[in-house]
């Protein structure tokens, strides 16, 4: 019926005369059901499914995510709370010291200034750590995570991310900010809205990683392909205990509670 209608997908034809799809078709449709459960007619996720590459130039990690069947509806959240959330995913690293691949999206440099002594911590743990923002050129410091700059047309630069993919941990918040909207000072700064999403889904924390490994790469060939590297051979953290996915919700209410 799909062949039929929209012509997608378009199998090829086994001498037995089967119809035999292609992996990438797979993954086609998965993005299209994805879009669906977000309220898309079923021409328009087809369109839009179609429409993303498997590669960019500028990855959205964000997008990556969001177009897929992660099992987690987007929201709108507050600036406050994705605060509150990310400190939360941040505190349960150091506490586990899970040896991650560690990805954060900050927007602007000064807000990871802010922080940066607890990512700095946080590396000191982990197998790979890599930050993104609007850096005036790509660092390396010691004892810290490489800092990846971004320009102000990429996607990135309306995004929010943290991505901790570890061995039995795995858990991702990624947000997304509408380009060109004002950025308030003050307390208002707070009041910002972003559509987020958060899940502890291993293989939707690992596209998300996988997108930012390509991002980096875009600047460092060598660094991204052994960030890509990295993620290759971890396996995916499929057997998450109970304990720790209740320990890291129990930290994420008490913070936003917090925030209140």
């Amino acid at each position: 019926m799909w062949e039929q209608r929209y012509g997608f997908p378009s199998p090829r034809r086994t001498a037995s005369g089967y119809r035999r799809y292609a992996p990438e078709d797979i993954e086609t449709l998965r993005r299209a059901r994805a879009h669906r459960e977000r309220g898309l007619s079923l021409g328009a996720a087809l369109e839009r499914a179609r429409e993303i590459p498997t590669t960019s130039d500028h990855p959205s990690i964000f997008a990556a995510v969001a177009a897929t069947d992660h099992g987690a509806r987007a929201q709108v959240l507050r600036k406050s709370t994705l605060i509150a959330l990310s400190r939360a995913m941040e505190h349960e690293l150091l506490a586990r010291a899970a040896a991650p691949v560690l990805f954060g999206a900050f927007q602007r440099e000064r807000f990871y200034r802010a922080l940066e002594p607890r990512w700095r911590r946080m590396a000191r743990h982990a197998d790979a750590a890599t930050v993104f923002a609007d850096f005036a050129a790509l660092r390396r410091p010691s004892g810290a995570p490489v800092e990846v700059p971004i320009a102000e047309g990429e996607a990135l630069a309306n995004e929010w991310a943290v991505i901790v993919d570890a061995p039995g941990y795995a858990a991702c918040l990624l947000a997304w900010e509408q380009p060109g909207a004002i950025e308030p000072e003050g307390p208002e700064d707070l009041d910002r809205r972003f559509e987020a999403i958060w899940t502890i889904d291993p293989r939707a924390t690992r596209r998300a990683a996988q997108a930012a490994a390509r991002l980096a790469g875009n600047v460092d060939a060598a660094y991204g392909r052994r960030l890509e590297e990295l993620l290759a051979d971890r396996p995916l953290a499929m057997e998450q205990p109970a304990p720790a996915l209740t320990a890291l919700t129990n930290r994420m209410l008490a913070y936003v509670e917090g925030v209140r």
